[in-house]
């Protein structure tokens, strides 16, 4: 469904690295739980997919491309009974750390491309209501 999405000049300006290995994940939580105090327990939200989405820097446009694909596979997901988190702190996370910069660079994203984000793929626990919307920053145009 992500390869899928609409895309700039059909530059496909996007790689994706799926890890469903429950060690790897672990171990870049224990990372983050030791680098950031303890304070990032639910770093993935207990997802045991993890779809990581990478841009290209020499496209001005492709995290946009990157959010159109990632919202595809979210909304394709839930209409499944899928559930997902789409997270940035992990992904800037790994690009700044160097424990988890190697597991990134394990990765082997191509060389002009890079992690723009994460999203937890699972079954939910639960379905909260949505959070309030501002519609007042949407305006009608004459």
């Amino acid at each position: 469904c992500g390869i899928n999405a609409p895309n700039g000049q059909n530059k496909q300006s996007w790689e994706v690295r799926v890890v469903d290995n429950p060690e790897v994940m672990n171990y870049i939580k224990q990372v983050m739980v030791e680098a950031y105090d303890e304070k990032v327990v639910g770093c993935f939200r207990g997802a045991p997919v993890m779809v990581f989405i990478a841009r290209d820097v020499n496209y001005d446009f492709s995290a946009y491309d990157c959010g159109l694909m990632a919202e595809n596979m979210i909304l394709s997901a839930w209409s499944m009974g899928i559930g997902s988190c789409c997270l940035g702190g992990p992904a800037r996370f790994m690009k700044a750390n160097p424990e988890a910069n190697e597991y990134l660079k394990q990765m082997g994203f191509t060389e002009n491309y890079d992690l723009l984000l994460c999203i937890g793929f699972g079954y939910p626990a639960e379905t909260p209501k949505a959070k309030p919307r501002n519609a007042a920053k949407v305006k009608f145009m004459d």
